[in-house]
């Protein structure tokens, strides 16, 4: 499994504005092969917001950044001032998950 984990810095004031355009997403990535799910973590003791994708795989999260749904599901940029700084894209194996609910 692979984990997308992009950082972002986000503005003062634009919070809500940020999590809504998440809430209100286009939901292309759902059904997306390969993807197994999507978390939006608040910060409470930093700076960056968290958006995480969990895939089966790196090749089907390049499948994904090199589709049709990728180019529709980021095709309305959000307004420059709702950012304080750059993103930070980290991509991870994961090598051990101690989830047990399955």
């Amino acid at each position: 499994m692979v984990v997308v984990a992009n950082r972002i810095r986000v503005a003062a004031g634009h919070e809500k504005e940020f999590e809504e355009r998440f809430r209100n997403r286009k939901g292309l990535i759902d059904g997306f092969p390969g993807f197994i799910r999507n978390l939006i973590l608040r910060p409470i003791e930093s700076e960056f917001y968290s958006v995480m994708t969990f895939w089966e795989s790196m090749e089907a999260f390049e499948s994904w950044t090199h589709s049709d749904s990728f180019k529709n599901a980021h095709s309305q940029r959000p307004p420059k001032e709702m950012f304080s700084g750059p993103n930070v894209l980290e991509i991870h194996e994961v090598v051990m998950d101690t989830d047990h609910r399955e």
